[in-house]
């Protein structure tokens, strides 16, 4: 066993019952993208008390605290803090019960969905362990907290800042990611474990008209459909079967009421590859059969 793992191993009592703390009031708690406000400073606070030299408002809400230790490799520990807007219905004692404003305007549903308040609980405790374990380890320790990840706004925004916030560049970067899987166990690989994603929002304008006047216009429902369904064949006709892609719709946005032809229609979709080239191959072929379906209406 080697000596942070020794060093886990007798603190994890001392730890478990406060990090279950804050683990359960971020979920109660989750904030959205770019709006992490709350969330930022738990963490930065968490930290400082811990010896880190803390950053706040890196990229907007991001928090960056460095603890140097002796000479040796810069490590960064990565965390991404935003939840999603959906409703939670798990039934929990903690569960979200938030509303939200989203970039648009909308009023949503907000939820730690895809586990980004046990990322954050994971880099406290980790940041704890390592503040508190100094002779077992040499360099410079960084731990990020990244907003907006769910939006690919975050990043950018924190590396925008980096320079001048005259943040240090680091030799090791090291990221994690709840997923599916045995409660208890940590899953790695050699090699590309998690895929680049793609968010696309693609408004089709057609011209509308009343229900029973259809001919009048160019419908952007009938419009949206078939490209939803040509989108399709992107994977499964243009991408070869060693290749893997995903390409997922996942709203259609079209009118308010049954009898009236909208003016237009909103796709939202998102891809996930693995090869830079087939992520090309896909961006070209949304924008032609897009385009090409709009030629046709």
């Amino acid at each position: 066993m080697n000596a942070l793992t020794a060093a886990l191993e007798s603190r994890y009592e001392e730890m478990a019952a406060q990090l279950l703390d804050i683990y359960r009031d971020l979920h109660r708690n989750p904030e959205l993208s770019m709006q992490e406000h709350r969330t930022a400073g738990i963490a930065a606070d968490y930290i400082e008390k811990l010896g880190y030299a803390v950053t706040r408002g890196v990229g907007v809400t991001g928090v960056v605290g460095v603890l140097r230790n002796g000479d040796g490799p810069t490590v960064m520990l990565r965390a991404d803090m935003d939840a999603l807007p959906m409703a939670e219905d798990t039934g929990l004692p903690y569960a979200s019960t938030v509303i939200a404003a989203d970039a648009d305007g909308q009023t949503v549903s907000v939820a730690h969905s895809c586990g980004h308040d046990l990322h954050v609980t994971w880099g406290l405790g980790a940041a704890h362990v390592l503040a508190n374990a100094r002779d077992a380890w040499r360099g410079t320790v960084m731990i990020v907290f990244q907003p907006g990840e769910e939006t690919a706004q975050g990043a950018s925004a924190m590396a925008g800042d980096w320079e001048a916030a005259g943040l240090p560049h680091a030799d090791v970067v090291l990221g994690q990611h709840v997923m599916v899987g045995a409660a208890g166990t940590v899953s790695y690989r050699p090699g590309v474990i998690l895929s680049a994603a793609d968010s696309l929002k693609v408004k089709l304008f057609g011209r509308g008209s009343h229900g029973s006047q259809p001919q009048t216009s160019i419908d952007p429902v009938v419009m949206a459909a078939a490209t939803v369904m040509r989108l399709q064949t992107i994977v499964s006709r243009e991408v070869a079967p060693l290749d893997s892609a995903v390409l997922t719709i996942g709203s259609l946005q079209a009118g308010t009421k049954e009898n009236i032809i909208p003016d237009d229609a909103t796709i939202k979709l998102n891809m996930r590859t693995y090869d830079e080239g087939v992520r090309t191959h896909m961006l070209q072929a949304v924008k032609r059969i897009c385009c090409a379906e709009c030629d046709a209406s």
